[in-house]
């Protein structure tokens, strides 16, 4: 007897998107440049509706500063029809350690957070001392979607169901 597998995907609700940002640390920002769209790949923090991370000086930050309109995307993989997606669509700011207040202290809870992520940051030790410019993204749209195949076991779920054909 054949058996068929069948996948089936859904829209995650903003709790489970906010846990998949949470629980992740790589993702990739897209944003618009010249008359096309770039891809790179950023470390993060989510917290509190706001990716955190930080980035060297250069192209990018020039582009952004004009189109300071992002999308980011993260996503976890199991196999192939298992995965789920997550795309954060807002504002991308940078956070100046000498700005207002504000600036100021977004800069130092950033800093806080990264550190947690990559201790040694912002030290002598720090693994990425180019990366000095700190930025957050607001997460003013969060989005995601999950697959999955009904029949095989998802995280902590029982042994597959196999559907004759």
């Amino acid at each position: 007897m054949e058996t068929h597998i069948v996948g089936a995907v859904r829209e995650l609700s903003r709790p489970e998107a906010e846990a998949i940002l949470a629980r992740n640390h790589v993702g990739r920002i897209a944003f618009a440049q010249g008359n096309g769209v770039d891809v790179e790949p950023i470390h993060y923090v989510w917290d509190a509706g706001w990716l955190y991370g930080r980035t060297s000086p250069g192209g990018k930050l020039e582009v952004l500063r004009h189109r300071y309109w992002v999308a980011f995307e993260v996503d976890e993989a199991e196999h192939l029809l298992s995965w789920r997606s997550v795309v954060v669509r807002g504002g991308f700011y940078t956070l100046p350690a000498d700005g207002a207040a504000w600036q100021r202290s977004a800069s130092e809870h950033a800093r806080t957070l990264l550190q947690r992520l990559l201790p040694g940051s912002f030290t002598p030790a720090d693994p990425t001392p180019w990366r000095s410019v700190l930025f957050r993204i607001a997460a003013q749209e969060v989005v995601g979607r999950e697959a999955f195949c009904p029949q095989l076991p998802r995280r902590g779920a029982a042994a597959p169901l196999l559907v004759p054909a």
